[in-house]
């Protein structure tokens, strides 16, 4: 059995909205890709490498509004390599298969894309006007005794 690791985290800004698609079978699956800059290169400029993703599942439904073009996103998973044949040539493609997504930044279109807030005031169902809640009273305060009120043995 080997000692593999196979880990990828990365943090980058999608390049476009994520496709979401059903297989067959019903299930979910969202593909996007990430534009991931790199200070430095041989002329001291970024270089930008894209990477593409692929998530699974109900993750994939409840993340789509979320995952805009211009949106930067944090994304850990795990390397995948597809294989197929196409006109007679062996082809392969290597994607990052998502175990975890976190939001961060937001992209041009972050304001559309963030659920509505809910409204401050609360409207009684019969009509009546709705008498805003008492301000808490903070506990009274205690008095705890100074140095001068303890005994000069100390039993350490």
């Amino acid at each position: 059995m080997a000692n593999d690791i196979n880990t990828v985290i990365t943090i980058g800004r999608l390049t476009r909205d994520a496709a979401l698609k059903y297989t067959q079978e019903g299930t979910a699956v969202s593909r996007f890709s990430l534009a991931i800059n790199r200070y430095g290169g041989k002329d001291k400029q970024d270089e930008v490498s894209f990477v593409d993703f692929v998530l699974w599942g109900n993750r994939a439904e409840s993340l789509d509004p979320f995952l805009k073009k211009g949106r930067q996103i944090c994304v850990q998973g795990e390397l995948r390599q597809n294989r197929w044949e196409q006109d007679g040539q062996n082809r392969s493609k290597i994607e990052i298969h998502v175990q975890n997504v976190q939001l961060l930044g937001g992209g041009e279109q972050s304001e559309n894309s963030t659920p509505p807030q809910a409204s401050h005031r609360a409207e009684s169902p019969t009509n009546k006007p709705v008498t805003p809640p008492q301000p808490r009273k903070e506990p009274e305060q205690r008095s705890f005794p100074g140095p001068e009120e303890f005994d000069d043995d100390i039993p350490f």
